[in-house]
């Protein structure tokens, strides 16, 4: 090839390697500029979560921006993007649904938004960390007390709901903007109390402890107090758990139970009036009756049930009477069976606590999302009593008197052993008592049907008294009572221990004269000494003659009146 052919091609490549230079050199150019430049350095601030609301906190990042303290305190944002698209997708219908027209918005304009007064309520925190959480973001995980480093920006801190315990409840989000100064947040506590109270007849008052007759209605109350300021809920519901002691039956409860609930926490727990023993099924003033939307599942083989209620915001007729705190109420009855402790020593113990929602953010469809609150118990004794029937000459025990007792309420002791509305006697044995188990203080009237053989008993009716003192109590634990007894002649008290819950006493009785020789010797003092005797019959037949002389005149005829 000659020398002339080349020199075109030649010329050509080096048109197309200036081309190339021409193209590339600004390209690198900007490349080697980026290399060379510094790395953006991201701004942080440190975040300290305070109070006992729980132990833990988790933290989403909803923005980020330039943050500067201002003169007075505040702090100034700008420059402000969102944490990411997913976030700003997820955020944005939310904010829809509030009423924000986020059409074509930017972040800088939603923030400013936020930031403005009654934007950010309660509710919408919890849409907004609702809906960030189920975009799959990632929290940064704060423990109570302790400060983290976050990248500077609005940020919605939450309560972790598995570090929740005991009388522990996460509320609404805080929404709040980290970056220059360290800043510190204290979720407000607000967790539910419960109380659990016993009905005591004698006064229709609510108490710790109190007693009561085998058997018979014994009615118990759960309290639960909501308190203001559990922000964020869609729904509330609450459960109650009561655990009572082998000595009292749970038959009754699922019938008897009856479930009400109050808006507001001024006031007491009185949802029924209570009277002669029992609790009336009509709420109070401004109490609600909510049973048929309520739960109540008994587990007879552990002694225990538990009440379920519905949505409580529901029933009080939505969030904003809801925010202002509940009452709940339940009342049932759980009589003390056969099988009741006598006595102060143990009683008849019942304990109750509360289940409520971990967090605005807790599933309370199953058990996993409720926490609790510490238990409240209360107490019911029962006393028992024994008649022992006795000849008053030698304290020995009768059998074969039969015995008419009635307690306070008009009912008759029956052979056995409980107590019927129509009439009823018992009878001594051999060993000539009659036993009264598990019974209330009160009175008891004692009558004597029939005596024992050869023994004279006693006309009309006494009085048998069993006082109980020391049930109004504050605590259970502080419960001392104490038994006294009492009666009228011839019974004889012979002794009440209040810790045992047994009380003795004897019904007296007198033998018959078998003639009237016998008859009169009961008349005669039993010295022994026959001077004594014959000077006694002197002097009743003188005061016979004086008698005879007196209704006699001296011509042996009657005298006129």
């Amino acid at each position: 090839m000659s020398n002339r052919n080349l020199a075109p091609r030649a010329w050509g490549l080096v048109t197309l390697l200036c081309a190339l230079v021409l193209t590339l050199v600004p390209m690198l150019a900007k490349a080697a500029s980026a290399s060379s430049a510094p790395a953006r350095t991201v701004a942080t601030g440190t975040l300290t979560v305070s109070g006992t609301v729980a132990d833990a906190y988790e933290a989403y990042r909803l923005f980020d921006a330039k943050v500067a303290d201002g003169d007075s305190g505040d702090k100034v944002a700008s420059d402000i993007v969102w944490a990411s698209d997913a976030v700003r997708d997820a955020a944005l219908p939310v904010l829809r649904e509030t009423g924000m027209d986020a059409t074509g918005a930017v972040a800088q304009d939603v923030a400013e938004w936020l930031d403005a007064d009654g934007h950010m309520t309660p509710s919408l925190a919890t849409g907004l960390a609702r809906a960030i959480r189920a975009a799959g973001a990632e929290p940064v995980a704060i423990s109570a007390g302790a400060s983290a480093e976050l990248s500077a920006g609005y940020w919605l801190v939450v309560a972790d709901d598995g570090a929740i315990g005991v009388s522990q409840a996460g509320t609404a989000p805080i929404f709040t903007l980290v970056g220059g100064a360290p800043v510190t947040v204290a979720p407000k506590a607000a967790t539910p109390e419960v109380q659990k109270r016993v009905l005591e007849d004698s006064d229709g008052a609510w108490r710790k402890a109190a007693d009561a007759t085998v058997g018979d209605d014994l009615y118990w109350r759960l309290g639960a107090t909501i308190p203001a300021g559990l922000l964020g809920y869609d729904t509330y519901t609450v459960e109650f758990a009561d655990t009572m002691s082998a000595g009292l039956d749970p038959a009754r409860v699922a019938s008897s139970a009856r479930v009400y609930v109050a808006a507001g926490t001024d006031g007491d727990l009185d949802a029924v009036a209570v009277a002669g023993g029992s609790a009336a099924a009509e709420p109070a003033d401004g109490w609600k009756e909510i049973t048929s939307g309520c739960d109540v599942a008994v587990d007879a083989a552990a002694n225990a049930f538990t009440v379920r209620t519905g949505d409580l915001i529901a029933a009080l007729g939505g969030a904003e009477k809801f925010t202002a705190g509940a009452r709940v109420v339940v009342v049932y009855s759980a009589p003390l069976s056969a099988g009741a402790n006598r006595g102060a020593e143990k009683g008849n113990p019942n304990e109750v606590y509360l289940r409520y929602p971990r967090s605005p953010f807790s599933d309370q469809s199953g058990e996993g999302g409720f926490t609790r609150t510490p238990s409240d118990d209360a107490t019911a004794y029962t006393w028992g009593l024994a008649l022992t029937k006795r000849g008053s000459e030698d304290q020995a025990p009768l059998s074969g008197a039969v015995l008419r007792i009635t307690d306070d309420r008009g009912r008759r002791l029956a052979a056995d052993g409980t107590w019927t509305e129509g009439d009823a006697t018992v009878t001594t044995g051999a060993d000539g008592r009659v036993t009264v188990g598990g019974v209330d203080s009160g009175v008891l009237t004692v009558e004597e049907v029939a005596a024992p053989e050869g023994y004279a008993g006693f006309t009309g009716s006494r009085a048998l008294t069993l006082a109980v003192e020391g049930l109004d109590v504050q605590q259970v634990a502080a419960a001392r009572p104490t038994l006294a007894v009492s009666a009228a002649e011839p019974l004889r008290v012979d002794g009440a221990d209040a810790a045992s819950g047994t009380a003795e006493a004897t019904v007296l009785n007198s033998r018959k004269p078998s003639s009237p020789s016998e008859w009169l010797g009961g008349l005669l003092p039993k010295t022994g000494e026959g001077r004594l005797a014959a000077a006694l019959a002197l002097a009743v037949a003188g005061v016979l003659l004086a008698v005879v002389s007196r209704l006699f005149g001296r011509g042996g005829r009657c005298h006129d009146e």
